[in-house]
């Protein structure tokens, strides 16, 4: 069965059919969803659903753009979240120089501080960095994450910095974007890291591999990605399913 490693499904975009859609996962070979939180509200509506649906699992955290939120009152909040049965790492965390709001201190600041709860409750990390390859890296080796483990997310850097990653341990999460005609950079990574290093992610409702770009994404759309990978790597779809599957469970300790 496919593990989704990385998907939003409190996301309004699945306001009208959540409960379906969810519902025809498993029927549809999707053995496994992590559920990722963005801020403290969606962090709450991840939790719900992992309560609800038992192949629904929960990471706990705030992403960059919304770290402002942050303060030592609902970092103690998550704190106790982490030790709910269904939680299997922090993220999403990390920094997006995209946007580049809040500005660079503040995003660095609770970057490092959820990494040091992650360290504090032993639990892996789900990494988000966009246009921040270097500070992500240089904050990662600072705070001595590789002992925590995780995933950097939607990876979009270069074979140079993938090394980098790979050498400290991480998984790298591979999505719809490797199906795009634009995606050289990353088919190269992807034929260069082990296959023990790869896993399965969607990040719906975002980038939907073709032939759905631009539309909403959804962990049905993973097959599209198992097969680019297959070609890539020249081995079975069946065995991508597999590798990806033990590779994913590994990395959230499950």
């Amino acid at each position: 069965m496919i593990f989704e490693t990385h998907a939003h499904y409190d996301d309004e975009a699945f306001d009208a059919d959540r409960e379906e859609l969810l519902e025809s996962l498993p029927a549809a070979g999707i053995g496994t969803v992590v559920n990722i939180g963005a801020n403290i509200e969606s962090t709450k509506s991840t939790l719900a659903l992992a309560e609800r649906y038992p192949f629904i699992y929960a990471a706990v955290g705030v992403h960059p753009s919304d770290s402002a939120e942050l303060n030592e009152e609902r970092m103690n909040w998550l704190e106790e979240q982490c030790v709910r049965p269904k939680v299997l790492a922090v993220g999403e965390i990390g920094l997006d120089y995209y946007w580049d709001e809040p500005e660079r201190e503040i995003q660095k600041h609770w970057f490092r501080r959820q990494l040091q709860l992650a360290r504090k409750v032993n639990l892996p990390v789900v990494v988000h960095s966009r246009d921040a390859a270097k500070d992500t890296l240089d904050i990662i080796k600072e705070e001595k994450a590789a002992d925590l483990g995780g995933v950097i997310h939607c990876f979009s850097y270069g074979v140079e910095m993938a090394r980098e990653y790979l050498n400290l341990g991480f998984y790298l999460g591979i999505g719809g974007v490797l199906t795009f005609k634009n995606s050289r950079k990353l088919k190269e990574v992807v034929e260069y890291m082990p296959v023990d290093r790869l896993v399965l992610e969607t990040d719906s409702p975002y980038l939907a591999p073709v032939p759905f770009r631009g539309k909403r994404n959804s962990s049905l759309n993973l097959p599209y990605v198992v097969k680019a990978v297959s070609e890539i790597k020249g081995i079975a779809e069946e065995e991508v399913i597999r590798i990806t599957e033990e590779n994913a469970r590994r990395m959230y300790q499950l």
